[in-house]
């Protein structure tokens, strides 16, 4: 757990400058920057994408945790709480661009804190063997982004850390209990569907293209690498 305090210190410090110093930066400032992490996040996407070892178990795991994200309406769930976050800590309404604006900071900080290759093979590295190197470059890199993420969106980027530390934190806690359980296999299909979810997040918040639920695919993460343990029960691919 010790990577995760590290991630969430660097998000309050990131987060906490960007609110201080953002204002200063002229809207077509934030704008390009903000733009210019949407294009990153996409390419690294791209570059976790091309880990997997059957793009047929990303597919599934996609298909399979999108319908039961749709179900479960994660997404929806995420917003009610990120409104409920500004009410009673920012004193927002829950109503109106500024809300609106909260919830999308929220949403969009703790998908790109919490989806990347270094959550999954940090936490793992950090539960299995207490090593959190993985973690401490990712707390670098989350602190700036939180310095141009609430220059931007605000004030919810800073509640991110919430998230981080259930996910991140749980996955690092899950890792030391289930050692024996995770193979690369399974490592390398969960970070390629969470290559294909910070291409979908790029899209929708970051480049503002088209709005896609990104959040109701996170079960998918969970999908692949139990896809892969059936597979490799009936002989159909190896760990």
């Amino acid at each position: 757990m010790t990577g995760t305090f590290l991630n969430i210190a660097t998000v309050l410090v990131g987060g906490a400058l960007g609110l201080l110093f953002g204002a200063r930066l002229p809207e077509r400032v934030r704008a390009t920057v903000i733009a210019g992490l949407g294009l990153f996040t996409a390419a690294i996407g791209l570059q976790m994408f091309t880990s997997t070892r059957n793009p047929i178990i990303v597919l599934g795991g996609l298909l399979v945790g999108g319908i039961l994200g749709e179900w479960a309406q994660i997404e929806l769930r995420l917003q009610e709480f990120g409104a409920f976050l500004e009410r009673r800590f920012a004193g927002g309404t829950g109503e109106g661009g500024a809300s609106n604006r909260f919830i999308r900071g929220f949403l969009t900080a703790s998908l790109v804190f919490c989806v990347g290759p270094m959550t999954i093979l940090g936490s793992i590295q950090d539960g299995l063997t207490g090593d959190y190197s993985l973690l401490a470059i990712k707390s670098v890199l989350d602190g700036f982004a939180a310095l141009a993420f609430a220059s931007s969106l605000g004030v919810g980027v800073l509640f991110s850390i919430i998230v981080i530390l259930v996910y991140q934190g749980g996955l690092s806690l899950l890792a030391f209990q289930a050692q024996a359980l995770i193979s690369d296999a399974m490592v390398a299909e969960m970070t390629a569907v969470g290559g294909v979810l910070l291409i979908g997040l790029a899209v929708s918040s970051l480049l503002e293209i088209k709005p896609i639920r990104v959040g109701n695919f996170l079960p998918a993460l969970l999908v692949a690498p139990i896809i892969v343990a059936l597979l490799t029960a009936f002989g159909v691919q190896g760990p």
